[in-house]
């Protein structure tokens, strides 16, 4: 109960009521303005009414007049009940030594530790920049035109003939993001993004200049060090107009679309040069920027406060999150607990949703600038900010959640959604920590138990072939065979030399002058004839010969005859398809779970082949330098992530061991080698056990150590 005799804490002066929007169920409300700390509160009637009263001084009085002058019945108990939301909020006036205390107290408990600040700071913090109202006032006159329905309607004319124009040079619009590359495309294009940023900013100020609100400040905000800029437009919430908000709301992505318009019929119309340049940054990064990120509900931007003026639910995310988390507790413990708030079935169902879609909207795009903020900055300091990114905005909010079931444990009752809680940890423990794992799989080709594959060992013209595919070849048969200009230049070079050299040999005895030269002759002859043996041996190798009897399972079609040939480069591949073989690519911490002797299935994509069932029959202990099958690699489209730096090598970036598997039934051999999986039986293993180590070396990996 509450005293006659008790008085109510004084409102501070400035303190400010608006009317607001109604409410979704036609409610009205007001907004309690607190100037000095900018801030809005919304306020239900019977809070209107009491606050409106709240000169008289006692609850008794204030419910007496509430009710006595509106249908309301209040009583002192509702009055004195409000008192605390004000106190709490620094809306009253502090009354004596006891309130001076309570401005003490609540002043040191918003106090932090040193490191809490600078871990706030780092993640979020804001520099005001200018006071723009004295120039937002001075230009009002110049932006009243773009406001009207004409204006909006003339752009959205423009903007649609404008993109259907970009469709028929889509192609030349794409190119240009690869043909700025350089470090000037992309300081060209920061400055552009920079620019499309101000003119958003700008929309937003002039847009609630316009319906009589002041623009405190304007400046730029850090999120995790990455700048963008800001607009103070909190007094929006004045406004009892939602359709006035709304316009404040989008003034800044209709500024910027107009923006991107301009800047496309720039870029359709213009030369090509500098200022097309200009156009297209400003086209690109208005359009990408405007409708990937302005618009998203996800995060507090524009698109947040335009959906939650929509939908008239103000602080959408707050509302949305106690939804989601309600939600989530009665389907894991069954509580029983009533929604957060009254909300109809349909409501209920979009704020979860809503809910749960933040929330993995935002451990994905955290995770992402974790990650970004990693391999920004140098090896010691980027392990210490990813630790914050991840512990702040993923590990601290599922702490919390945590900790309130703990908490709650108590209250707990046997119920199906706890039944079904219990049942589905206990599959999960199991599956994470029981050894089922007996497989483990890693790409693979299939081809002949022999293949040999034919390559140019010098740069030359290909004279004859290469063989067609499929052809059947003996040993020691000729393929091909490549002319080399440079090595007959150096044999004509050599050839007149060798043969002088030889018939001064065989004239020594008859000559005194070349008797007197001795053995120089000799070993000048001998030279000779060493360097045109050497010349012959590599035209010899010129000439591509089947090393065994076999197919010509491949060959190079851009190779014809009369054409230039690499060195190094592939030609053919003469295979024995008598027998198959099956070659799979396996990564490090698997090599230990293998056995020779063990069983494997290979499946190739091609499930037409069937599966082919084999025997482990080696394993290589040194990780192969290249790929020889390029099906496999990454950069033609495979499984296995490679670095085509090198010409005609193909370099696994992690590293890769062999593993030969032979004796596969069906024994036969497709005409082409087969790309696959291969499953191959291993030492069993719990997930656990292997998610640890690989967290383990992948910490000792980034460490350093």
């Amino acid at each position: 109960m509450v005293g006659a005799a008790a008085i109510v804490p004084p409102l501070r002066q400035d303190v400010g009521l608006f009317p607001a929007p109604p409410q979704r169920d036609g409610s009205p409300v007001w907004s309690l303005h607190d100037p000095a700390a900018n801030r809005f509160y919304l306020i239900t009637w019977p809070a209107f009414e009491m606050l409106s009263r709240w000169h008289l001084g006692s609850p008794q009085a204030i419910a007496e007049s509430v009710c006595r002058e509106t249908t309301l019945e209040l009583g002192a108990e509702d009055v004195a009940s409000l008192a605390p939301f004000l106190e709490s909020n620094f809306l009253t006036e502090p009354q004596g030594a006891g309130g001076t205390a309570r401005l003490l107290a609540a002043r040191e408990r918003m106090r932090s530790h040193w490191w809490q600040r600078l871990f706030k700071n780092y993640l979020f913090f804001r520099i005001p920049l200018v006071r723009p109202q004295r120039f937002l006032e001075a230009i009002a006159p110049l932006t009243a035109p773009l406001f009207s329905p004409a204006f909006l309607s003339l752009v959205l004319v423009v903007a649609l003939c404008g993109l259907l124009l970009l469709t028929r040079h889509w192609d030349q619009f794409l190119h240009s993001f690869t043909a700025y590359r350089s470090v000037e495309g992309m300081l060209a294009l920061a400055l552009a993004l920079g620019a499309a940023k101000v003119i958003h900013e700008l929309g937003h100020a002039c847009a609630s200049l316009r319906y009589g609100c002041r623009v405190p400040a304007m400046g730029v905000a850090f999120m995790v060090l990455a700048p963008m800029l800001y607009t103070d437009t909190n007094e929006a919430w004045k406004l009892s107009s939602r359709r006035q908000r709304l316009i404040i709301g989008s003034s800044g992505v209709l500024a910027e679309l107009t923006l991107a318009v301009a800047a496309t019929w720039g870029w359709l119309l213009l030369p090509d040069g500098p200022l097309r340049g200009a156009a297209f940054f400003l086209a690109s990064t208005a359009w990408i920027m405007t409708l990937a990120v302005n618009c998203s509900p996800f995060m507090r931007f524009d698109g947040y406060f335009i959906l939650s003026d929509l939908l008239s639910i103000p602080n959408l995310h707050a509302r949305s999150f106690a939804f989601g988390r309600w939600r989530l507790r009665e389907l894991l413990f069954g509580y029983g607990d009533p929604p957060p708030e009254a909300a109809g079935s349909g409501l209920r169902r979009f704020l979860t949703v809503f809910a749960w879609g933040v929330w993995l909207y935002r451990l994905v795009l955290f995770l992402g600038i974790a990650l970004l903020v990693y391999h920004f900055f140098f090896k010691a300091l980027g392990m210490l900010l990813f630790a914050v990114e991840v512990g702040w905005f993923i590990a601290l909010p599922v702490a919390s959640e945590l900790k309130v079931w703990w908490q709650r444990r108590g209250s707990l009752r046997p119920n199906r959604a706890l039944a079904r809680t219990v049942l589905l940890l206990l599959a999960g423990a199991g599956l994470l920590l029981l050894p089922w794992q007996a497989t483990v799989r890693a790409p693979a080709v299939l081809g002949a138990i022999v293949e040999q594959r034919l390559s140019a060992p010098a740069p030359g013209i290909m004279v004859y072939g290469p063989a067609p595919l499929r052809t059947e070849v003996r040993e020691g048969e000729l393929l091909a065979r490549l002319q080399s200009p440079d090595l007959e230049a150096r044999m004509a070079q050599v050839l007149p030399g060798a043969s002088v050299a030889s018939w001064q040999v065989r004239q020594q005895a008859f000559s005194e002058e070349l008797t007197a030269q001795g053995n120089v002759l000799r070993k000048r002859a001998e030279g000779s004839s060493g360097q045109i043996g050497g010349l012959r041996a590599e035209m010899d190798q010129l000439r591509l010969m089947a090393p065994f009897d076999g197919v010509v399972v491949y060959r190079n079609d851009d190779i014809m005859a009369g054409g230039w040939v690499a060195a190094r480069e592939w030609v053919l591949s003469v295979a024995d398809l008598r027998a198959n073989r099956v070659d799979v690519y396996l990564e490090e911490q698997d090599l230990r779970r293998i056995r020779v002797g063990g069983r494997g299935r290979f499946i190739p994509d091609a499930l037409e082949y069937g599966a082919f069932s084999c025997r482990i029959a080696a394993i290589d202990r040194v990780a192969v330098a290249t790929l020889d099958d390029p099906s496999l690699a990454s950069t033609y489209g495979g499984p296995i992530p490679t670095d085509a730096a090198r010409q005609h090598e193909l370099t696994p970036l992690v590293p890769r061991f062999r593993v030969r598997l032979d004796q596969c039934d069906p024994g036969g051999v497709p005409p082409l080698r087969l790309r696959g999986v291969a499953h191959l039986d291993a030492d069993r293993q719990s997930p656990a056990l292997e998610l640890l180590r690989h967290a383990w070396v992948t910490l000792i990996r980034e460490s350093g150590l």
